[in-house]
């Protein structure tokens, strides 16, 4: 019994170590005692904290039986890639439409399988994210991955678009399609780029509401005005927990697409942007801010509650004016003598970050640089 409260103890300090944040890596292990064996089981996706667990138990015990699935493994083949082919696809807490939604994936992101259950599959993000999708993935090789990767393409630029069976409006829709989907490029047809979805489905999408993918990353104006009128296009759209893309959208959600627009991956939840980026102010000097800085706010660290707890964000426009998801997409103000003065969020404002300028640190990666995407 004292081996394996000792192994328990050791359990817990690689998880510290190794997976601290269960939204990035899957880390389930447990260890039992059976005669003179020590019983691993679980899962986890970090290989240095699998083979920490299993050569301290193999230290320990006489006999190890080692039941540690180290993700992604066999359940999910050679093909451990995948592209989404949906115009938005949910993530889920866990393998049921039951569960809690934690974020949205765009058509024709990649994403990485890590397991497989049924009719669904635990997948990671671009910005590492884990969550569970319905079947709504092109599965692929890595070596498939790179070739999809390479076919030109092009990204919906308008909020919302819709593409068809025919170069024509009138015609048979295919699909709906949202701001940031991507999808194959085959060629062009009077006002009408001819595309191809992950999927293989074949349609039309007005040129109006698209761009090809290359020159849009060519020509991305990286500035705090840009940030700023990017932001805004998402004016009035609802709050949803989880909601990533411009169907709904809840606050870190909306930091995430507003960047990802700019050709740039954040992390996803509020408390992980938080610990990326240059510190601006955290003492509430907001002479400081700039148009495009990432604003937190949440509950400081006390002597009776020592963990400080990131709960919202938003992007700062100028004149004390920040735009967030609260209710919907809306702008509020540090101000007290503003009108739009949100005494609430003011009174519970944490500190600042600049994101542009730090592309490619810690957290903030180009599509460009992703491994996702090449």
């Amino acid at each position: 019994m004292a081996q394996n409260r000792d192994m328990q103890h050791i359990i817990q300090t690689v998880k510290e170590k190794y997976a601290p944040d269960r939204r990035v890596e899957v880390f389930d292990v447990t260890a039992s005692q059976h005669s003179d064996t020590l019983v691993l089981k679980g899962e986890a996706t970090s290989k240095a904290a699998y083979q920490e667990i299993v050569s301290e138990a193999e230290k320990m015990a006489r006999l190890v039986k080692n039941g540690i699935r180290l993700l992604p493994d066999d359940v999910i083949g050679e093909k451990k890639w995948g592209v989404i082919y949906n115009s938005v696809e949910k993530l889920h807490l866990g393998n049921s439409y039951g569960s809690e939604t934690v974020s949205e994936a765009l058509l024709g992101m990649p994403v990485k399988l890590l397991d497989k259950k049924g009719g669904w599959r635990r997948v990671q993000t671009p910005e590492g994210y884990i969550g569970w999708v319905s079947d709504a993935i092109k599965t692929m090789t890595e070596a498939e991955l790179h070739e999809y990767n390479k076919k030109p393409k092009v990204v919906v630029t308008g909020l919302y678009a819709l593409s068809y069976e025919e170069a024509d409006v009138k015609s048979q829709t295919v699909s709906n399609l949202v701001i940031g989907d991507m999808l194959v490029l085959r060629g062009a047809k009077g006002r009408f780029y001819q595309v191809t979805y992950p999927d293989g489905r074949e349609a039309y999408i007005q040129k109006s509401e698209a761009e090809e993918l290359k020159k849009w990353l060519e020509d991305i104006e990286f500035t705090q005005e840009s940030i700023v009128k990017t932001a805004k296009q998402f004016m009035g759209i609802p709050y949803v927990w989880g909601g990533a893309s411009s169907k709904g959208l809840d606050c870190s959600g909306f930091t995430k697409l507003v960047y990802f627009l700019h050709g740039v991956i954040l992390q996803r939840d509020a408390s992980q942007q938080a610990l990326t980026g240059k510190l601006v102010d955290e003492t509430g000097d907001f002479s400081k801010l700039q148009p495009g800085d990432l604003l937190f706010f949440g509950t400081k660290a006390t002597k009776e509650n020592p963990k400080e707890r990131v709960v919202h964000v938003a992007i700062y426009i100028g004149n004390k004016r920040f735009i967030h998801a609260s209710d919907y997409i809306q702008i509020g103000s540090l101000d007290p003598v503003d009108p739009l003065f949100d005494k609430y969020n003011t009174h519970r404002y944490l500190r600042a970050k600049r994101i542009i300028g730090e592309v490619n640190t810690k957290g903030i990666e180009a599509i460009s640089e992703s491994v996702f995407y090449k």
